[in-house]
């Protein structure tokens, strides 16, 4: 009997993170990664085939994926989003956001990068429509995703030779707890109705992780049906 696939999926406790374990687990075996243990403990009684990973991703080391001896599909969803305007965003809040929005997938990726290579794997970035263009009060995370953005294009281009595929999810506003804090910061009401759900995304990496070897999906935007600004 063949061996299932391997993936690791980060901020997978809840939200759109934990969909896309769902969508993974009847196909693939699981890493999933959060800072909720309990949350994680869950989801994993819930889905076969399906372990804890619970690792701080802003101090990831080489010892956290030692244990890693073979991965198929390297999902990053794991993020933060704390909006203000660039005169009242303090340096320190700007340095959080690109902690963990880039500078950690940047280094779990580095860390993971032999065993998607032996497995000739794929890595896949949920980032979001503001890594595509930036609204007013949106600067340290908008920057952030841009440079996500910029990463999986370099790394995109470095690994091809490789046989490393990856692929970058654009999400407008979904309906998770985070969105519900965005629209506390924002001052407005949260109503789930008018965004996208999380499944809606599990089903996108879907797409590109199951993508035939001939084709290479690169990138996919999905936006709320109702017209909002994103």
């Amino acid at each position: 009997m063949m061996e299932r696939p391997v993936a690791l999926v980060t901020g997978a406790s809840r939200g759109v993170g934990a969909a896309v374990a769902r969508a993974l687990a009847p196909t693939h075996d699981l890493l999933l990664g959060g800072r909720d243990r309990a949350a994680l403990d869950a989801l994993c009684a819930e889905l076969p085939g399906a372990r804890p990973w619970p690792v701080e991703l802003t101090a990831v080391a080489a010892s956290d994926v030692a244990g890693i001896d073979r991965l198929d599909l390297l999902v990053h969803n794991a993020g933060v989003a704390r909006i203000g305007d660039v005169g009242e965003t303090p340096l320190e809040e700007w340095r959080r956001t690109f902690e963990v929005n880039l500078f950690a997938v940047a280094e779990l990726t580095r860390l993971l990068l032999p065993v998607l290579r032996a497995a000739r794997g794929q890595v896949v970035l949920i980032n979001s429509t503001s890594g595509q263009r930036v609204n007013a009060g949106w600067g340290a995370y908008a920057a952030s995703k841009f440079a996500l953005r910029a990463f999986a294009d370099a790394l995109r281009l470095e690994e091809h030779p490789n046989g490393v595929r990856v692929a970058t999810i654009y999400p407008g506003r979904i309906a998770t707890d985070m969105q519900r804090g965005v629209r506390e910061q924002e001052g407005g009401d949260y109503d789930p109705a008018r965004y996208i759900v999380p499944d809606s995304v599990a089903k996108a990496v879907l797409a590109a992780a199951t993508a035939t070897p001939d084709a290479h999906i690169t990138e996919i935007t999905i936006r709320p049906s109702a017209s909002l600004p994103v």
